[in-house]
Protein backbone atom coordinates (compact mmCIF):
# COMPACT_ATOMS: atom_id res chain seq x y z
CA UNK A 1 0.00 0.00 0.00
CA UNK A 2 1.35 3.38 -0.99
CA UNK A 3 1.40 5.81 1.91
CA UNK A 4 -1.04 8.31 0.37
CA UNK A 5 -2.81 6.33 -2.36
CA UNK A 6 -6.39 7.44 -3.04
CA UNK A 7 -8.97 5.39 -4.96
CA UNK A 8 -12.22 6.90 -6.20
CA UNK A 9 -14.77 4.35 -7.42
CA UNK A 10 -17.07 5.56 -10.20
CA UNK A 11 -19.95 4.06 -12.19
CA UNK A 12 -22.29 4.85 -15.07
CA UNK A 13 -24.38 7.86 -14.08
CA UNK A 14 -21.92 9.07 -11.43
CA UNK A 15 -22.24 12.67 -10.22
CA UNK A 16 -19.23 14.38 -11.78
CA UNK A 17 -18.77 16.79 -8.86
CA UNK A 18 -18.64 13.86 -6.43
CA UNK A 19 -15.50 12.85 -8.28
CA UNK A 20 -13.94 16.16 -9.29
CA UNK A 21 -14.47 17.97 -5.96
CA UNK A 22 -12.54 15.58 -3.70
CA UNK A 23 -9.92 14.91 -6.38
CA UNK A 24 -9.22 18.62 -6.73
CA UNK A 25 -8.73 18.88 -2.97
CA UNK A 26 -6.20 16.05 -2.94
CA UNK A 27 -4.48 17.44 -6.06
CA UNK A 28 -4.21 20.90 -4.49
CA UNK A 29 -2.76 19.39 -1.33
CA UNK A 30 0.06 17.94 -3.41
CA UNK A 31 1.25 21.47 -4.08
CA UNK A 32 1.75 22.18 -0.39
CA UNK A 33 3.48 19.03 0.87
CA UNK A 34 6.79 17.29 0.34
CA UNK A 35 7.06 14.91 -2.61
CA UNK A 36 7.03 11.82 -0.40
CA UNK A 37 3.77 12.90 1.24
CA UNK A 38 1.83 13.60 -1.94
CA UNK A 39 -1.35 11.78 -2.90
CA UNK A 40 -1.36 9.28 -5.74
CA UNK A 41 -4.90 9.39 -7.12
CA UNK A 42 -6.53 6.51 -9.03
CA UNK A 43 -10.01 6.47 -10.52
CA UNK A 44 -11.50 2.96 -10.63
CA UNK A 45 -14.51 1.68 -12.55
CA UNK A 46 -16.16 -1.57 -13.59
CA UNK A 47 -14.18 -1.40 -16.82
CA UNK A 48 -11.27 0.64 -18.14
CA UNK A 49 -13.49 2.45 -20.61
CA UNK A 50 -15.19 5.86 -20.53
CA UNK A 51 -18.27 6.10 -18.32
CA UNK A 52 -21.01 8.66 -18.78
CA UNK A 53 -21.67 10.88 -15.76
CA UNK A 54 -25.10 12.23 -14.85
CA UNK A 55 -24.35 15.58 -16.51
CA UNK A 56 -23.28 13.92 -19.75
CA UNK A 57 -19.54 14.25 -19.21
CA UNK A 58 -17.40 11.21 -19.99
CA UNK A 59 -15.04 10.06 -17.25
CA UNK A 60 -12.22 7.62 -17.91
CA UNK A 61 -11.21 5.23 -15.10
CA UNK A 62 -7.50 4.62 -14.69
CA UNK A 63 -8.12 0.99 -13.78
CA UNK A 64 -10.92 -1.55 -13.94
CA UNK A 65 -11.95 -3.46 -10.83
CA UNK A 66 -9.91 -6.45 -12.02
CA UNK A 67 -6.84 -4.26 -12.51
CA UNK A 68 -7.25 -2.55 -9.13
CA UNK A 69 -6.73 -5.65 -6.98
CA UNK A 70 -4.54 -3.81 -4.50
CA UNK A 71 -4.75 -2.08 -1.14
CA UNK A 72 -5.16 1.69 -1.13
CA UNK A 73 -4.67 4.08 1.77
CA UNK A 74 -8.12 5.63 1.16
CA UNK A 75 -10.97 4.26 -0.96
CA UNK A 76 -14.13 6.29 -1.62
CA UNK A 77 -17.12 5.43 -3.79
CA UNK A 78 -18.73 8.41 -5.53
CA UNK A 79 -22.49 8.94 -5.63
CA UNK A 80 -24.96 9.47 -8.43
CA UNK A 81 -28.58 10.62 -8.76
CA UNK A 82 -29.94 7.16 -9.56
CA UNK A 83 -28.00 5.12 -6.98
CA UNK A 84 -30.82 5.30 -4.39
CA UNK A 85 -33.18 3.51 -6.78
CA UNK A 86 -30.70 1.32 -8.63
CA UNK A 87 -30.13 -2.32 -7.58
CA UNK A 88 -26.75 -3.01 -6.08
CA UNK A 89 -23.96 -3.71 -8.57
CA UNK A 90 -22.28 -7.06 -7.73
CA UNK A 91 -18.94 -6.03 -9.23
CA UNK A 92 -18.82 -2.84 -7.15
CA UNK A 93 -19.85 -4.71 -4.02
CA UNK A 94 -17.18 -7.37 -4.59
CA UNK A 95 -14.43 -4.78 -5.03
CA UNK A 96 -15.52 -2.81 -1.98
CA UNK A 97 -15.63 -5.93 0.20
CA UNK A 98 -12.44 -7.49 -1.14
CA UNK A 99 -10.25 -4.39 -1.48
CA UNK A 100 -12.05 -1.25 -0.35
CA UNK A 101 -12.42 -2.41 3.25
CA UNK A 102 -8.69 -3.19 3.39
CA UNK A 103 -7.95 0.53 3.05
CA UNK A 104 -6.95 2.49 6.14
CA UNK A 105 -10.00 4.67 5.39
CA UNK A 106 -12.91 3.76 3.16
CA UNK A 107 -16.32 5.20 2.57
CA UNK A 108 -18.57 7.23 0.31
CA UNK A 109 -19.39 10.61 -1.12
CA UNK A 110 -23.07 11.60 -1.22
CA UNK A 111 -25.30 8.73 -2.40
CA UNK A 112 -22.28 6.46 -2.75
CA UNK A 113 -23.47 5.32 0.69
CA UNK A 114 -26.05 3.18 -1.13
CA UNK A 115 -23.22 1.24 -2.79
CA UNK A 116 -21.73 0.63 0.66
CA UNK A 117 -25.12 -0.52 1.88
CA UNK A 118 -25.56 -3.01 -0.95
CA UNK A 119 -22.10 -4.34 -0.10
CA UNK A 120 -23.23 -4.92 3.50
CA UNK A 121 -20.84 -2.34 4.93
CA UNK A 122 -23.26 -0.07 6.80
CA UNK A 123 -24.60 -2.40 9.48
CA UNK A 124 -24.32 -0.85 12.95
CA UNK A 125 -22.25 2.05 11.58
CA UNK A 126 -22.95 5.77 11.90
CA UNK A 127 -23.27 7.18 8.38
CA UNK A 128 -24.65 10.14 6.47
CA UNK A 129 -25.66 10.92 2.89
CA UNK A 130 -27.52 13.58 0.91
CA UNK A 131 -30.34 14.98 3.08
CA UNK A 132 -32.87 14.15 0.36
CA UNK A 133 -31.99 10.46 0.44
CA UNK A 134 -31.26 9.91 4.14
CA UNK A 135 -34.70 8.50 4.97
CA UNK A 136 -34.48 6.17 1.98
CA UNK A 137 -31.02 4.96 3.04
CA UNK A 138 -32.31 4.24 6.55
CA UNK A 139 -35.34 2.37 5.18
CA UNK A 140 -33.34 0.31 2.69
CA UNK A 141 -30.60 -0.56 5.18
CA UNK A 142 -32.34 -0.61 8.60
CA UNK A 143 -29.22 -1.73 10.47
CA UNK A 144 -27.38 1.44 9.39
CA UNK A 145 -27.28 4.26 11.93
CA UNK A 146 -28.15 7.07 9.53
CA UNK A 147 -27.54 10.62 10.76
CA UNK A 148 -29.57 12.96 8.60
CA UNK A 149 -27.97 16.22 9.62
CA UNK A 150 -24.21 15.88 9.17
CA UNK A 151 -21.91 17.28 6.50
CA UNK A 152 -19.57 14.34 6.92
CA UNK A 153 -19.07 11.63 9.48
CA UNK A 154 -16.41 9.19 10.59
CA UNK A 155 -17.11 5.89 12.34
CA UNK A 156 -13.79 4.15 12.82
CA UNK A 157 -12.28 3.55 9.40
CA UNK A 158 -15.60 4.32 7.65
CA UNK A 159 -16.10 7.87 6.37
CA UNK A 160 -19.23 9.21 4.68
CA UNK A 161 -20.31 12.62 3.44
CA UNK A 162 -23.53 14.46 2.70
CA UNK A 163 -24.58 15.63 -0.74
CA UNK A 164 -22.40 16.66 -3.65
CA UNK A 165 -20.17 19.56 -2.49
CA UNK A 166 -19.93 18.00 0.99
CA UNK A 167 -17.42 15.64 -0.62
CA UNK A 168 -15.08 18.63 -0.70
CA UNK A 169 -15.56 19.09 3.04
CA UNK A 170 -14.81 15.42 3.63
CA UNK A 171 -11.66 15.59 1.49
CA UNK A 172 -10.48 18.71 3.34
CA UNK A 173 -11.01 16.89 6.64
CA UNK A 174 -8.92 13.96 5.41
CA UNK A 175 -6.17 16.32 4.24
CA UNK A 176 -6.21 17.98 7.68
CA UNK A 177 -5.96 14.55 9.27
CA UNK A 178 -2.98 13.64 7.07
CA UNK A 179 -1.12 16.95 6.90
CA UNK A 180 -2.61 19.31 9.47
CA UNK A 181 -5.22 22.06 9.44
CA UNK A 182 -2.97 24.75 7.85
CA UNK A 183 -2.54 22.63 4.71
CA UNK A 184 -6.29 21.99 4.51
CA UNK A 185 -6.92 25.73 4.90
CA UNK A 186 -4.46 26.47 2.10
CA UNK A 187 -6.32 24.03 -0.15
CA UNK A 188 -9.66 25.64 0.71
CA UNK A 189 -8.30 29.10 -0.11
CA UNK A 190 -6.93 27.90 -3.44
CA UNK A 191 -10.27 26.35 -4.35
CA UNK A 192 -12.18 29.41 -3.02
CA UNK A 193 -14.45 27.27 -0.84
CA UNK A 194 -15.50 27.52 2.79
CA UNK A 195 -12.59 26.78 5.08
CA UNK A 196 -13.82 23.34 5.99
CA UNK A 197 -17.24 23.00 7.53
CA UNK A 198 -16.22 20.69 10.35
CA UNK A 199 -18.82 17.99 9.90
CA UNK A 200 -21.10 19.69 12.39
CA UNK A 201 -22.54 22.38 10.16
CA UNK A 202 -26.07 21.29 9.42
CA UNK A 203 -26.92 20.20 5.90
CA UNK A 204 -30.58 20.22 6.86
CA UNK A 205 -32.94 23.15 7.30
CA UNK A 206 -36.70 23.09 7.83
CA UNK A 207 -36.86 25.32 4.76
CA UNK A 208 -35.67 22.36 2.68
CA UNK A 209 -38.78 20.38 3.53
CA UNK A 210 -41.44 20.28 0.81
CA UNK A 211 -43.89 23.11 1.45
CA UNK A 212 -47.40 22.12 2.34
CA UNK A 213 -50.40 23.50 0.45
CA UNK A 214 -50.71 27.16 1.57
CA UNK A 215 -54.09 26.76 3.27
CA UNK A 216 -53.54 23.28 4.69
CA UNK A 217 -53.33 22.52 8.43
CA UNK A 218 -49.68 21.50 7.98
CA UNK A 219 -48.78 24.80 6.32
CA UNK A 220 -50.30 26.70 9.23
CA UNK A 221 -48.12 24.76 11.66
CA UNK A 222 -44.96 25.21 9.56
CA UNK A 223 -45.47 28.95 9.27
CA UNK A 224 -46.34 29.47 12.93
CA UNK A 225 -43.44 27.43 14.35
CA UNK A 226 -40.89 29.03 12.02
CA UNK A 227 -42.14 32.45 13.07
CA UNK A 228 -42.24 31.64 16.78
CA UNK A 229 -39.50 29.09 17.59
CA UNK A 230 -39.32 30.15 21.25
CA UNK A 231 -42.73 28.83 22.22
CA UNK A 232 -43.45 25.40 23.71
CA UNK A 233 -44.88 22.92 21.23
CA UNK A 234 -46.42 19.78 22.68
CA UNK A 235 -48.35 17.87 20.03
CA UNK A 236 -51.59 19.22 21.48
CA UNK A 237 -50.46 22.80 20.80
CA UNK A 238 -49.49 21.94 17.21
CA UNK A 239 -52.90 20.33 16.73
CA UNK A 240 -54.56 23.47 18.07
CA UNK A 241 -52.66 25.64 15.58
CA UNK A 242 -53.62 23.28 12.75
CA UNK A 243 -57.23 22.98 13.86
CA UNK A 244 -57.03 19.20 13.94
CA UNK A 245 -56.46 16.36 16.41
CA UNK A 246 -53.10 15.46 17.94
CA UNK A 247 -53.22 12.09 16.21
CA UNK A 248 -53.94 13.71 12.86
CA UNK A 249 -51.13 16.26 13.07
CA UNK A 250 -48.58 13.53 13.86
CA UNK A 251 -49.84 11.52 10.88
CA UNK A 252 -49.67 14.56 8.59
CA UNK A 253 -46.04 15.28 9.50
CA UNK A 254 -44.80 11.74 9.04
CA UNK A 255 -46.92 11.11 5.94
CA UNK A 256 -46.28 14.35 4.02
CA UNK A 257 -42.89 15.53 5.30
CA UNK A 258 -41.29 12.30 6.49
CA UNK A 259 -40.43 13.73 9.94
CA UNK A 260 -42.12 13.67 13.32
CA UNK A 261 -43.56 16.89 14.77
CA UNK A 262 -40.83 16.83 17.44
CA UNK A 263 -38.06 16.55 14.83
CA UNK A 264 -39.56 19.40 12.82
CA UNK A 265 -39.76 21.73 15.81
CA UNK A 266 -36.24 20.81 16.89
CA UNK A 267 -34.93 21.49 13.37
CA UNK A 268 -36.57 24.92 13.35
CA UNK A 269 -34.93 25.74 16.67
CA UNK A 270 -31.53 24.51 15.51
CA UNK A 271 -31.82 26.51 12.29
CA UNK A 272 -32.69 29.68 14.19
CA UNK A 273 -29.90 29.11 16.71
CA UNK A 274 -27.39 28.51 13.94
CA UNK A 275 -28.30 31.82 12.32
CA UNK A 276 -27.92 33.67 15.61
CA UNK A 277 -24.62 31.96 16.41
CA UNK A 278 -23.28 32.80 12.97
CA UNK A 279 -24.51 36.39 12.83
CA UNK A 280 -24.59 37.78 16.38
CA UNK A 281 -22.51 37.99 19.55
CA UNK A 282 -25.48 37.19 21.82
CA UNK A 283 -24.78 35.04 24.88
CA UNK A 284 -25.60 31.35 24.54
CA UNK A 285 -28.17 31.52 27.34
CA UNK A 286 -30.13 34.24 25.55
CA UNK A 287 -29.97 32.43 22.20
CA UNK A 288 -31.15 29.20 23.81
CA UNK A 289 -34.12 30.99 25.39
CA UNK A 290 -35.06 32.82 22.18
CA UNK A 291 -34.99 29.57 20.21
CA UNK A 292 -37.08 27.57 22.67
CA UNK A 293 -34.42 25.28 24.11
CA UNK A 294 -35.18 26.32 27.68
CA UNK A 295 -31.53 26.78 28.58
CA UNK A 296 -27.97 26.72 27.31
CA UNK A 297 -27.38 23.17 28.54
CA UNK A 298 -30.36 21.78 26.65
CA UNK A 299 -29.21 23.59 23.50
CA UNK A 300 -25.75 22.10 23.95
CA UNK A 301 -27.18 18.58 24.27
CA UNK A 302 -29.29 18.99 21.11
CA UNK A 303 -26.38 20.46 19.11
CA UNK A 304 -24.09 17.60 20.18
CA UNK A 305 -26.68 15.01 19.25
CA UNK A 306 -27.75 16.53 15.94
CA UNK A 307 -24.61 18.32 14.71
CA UNK A 308 -21.77 16.69 16.62
CA UNK A 309 -20.47 20.02 18.00
CA UNK A 310 -21.38 22.33 20.87
CA UNK A 311 -22.97 25.76 20.20
CA UNK A 312 -19.69 27.40 21.23
CA UNK A 313 -17.72 25.25 18.80
CA UNK A 314 -20.25 25.96 16.07
CA UNK A 315 -19.93 29.72 16.59
CA UNK A 316 -16.12 29.51 16.61
CA UNK A 317 -16.17 27.66 13.28
CA UNK A 318 -18.89 29.45 11.36
CA UNK A 319 -19.37 32.96 12.77
CA UNK A 320 -19.54 35.54 9.99
CA UNK A 321 -16.88 38.21 10.38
Amino acid sequence: MERRSIAIVIHDGVQALDVAGPLDVFAEANGFVAEGDRYNITVIGPRAQPLRSSNGMSLMPDLSFDQAATIFHTALVAGGPDLPTRPGDPATSDWLCNWGTKAQRYGSICTGAFSLGHAGLLDDRHVTTHWQNAHQLAALFPKALVEHDRIYLRDGSLVTSAGVTAGIDLALALVAEDHGAPIALSCAKRLVVAAQRQGGQSQFSPYLLPPAEPDSPLAKVQAYVMGNPGEAYPVERLAQIAGTSARSIARLFTGELGVTPHDFVESVRIDRARNLLEGTDGPLKAIAYECGFGGAEQMRVVFQRRLGVSPAQYRASFKRL
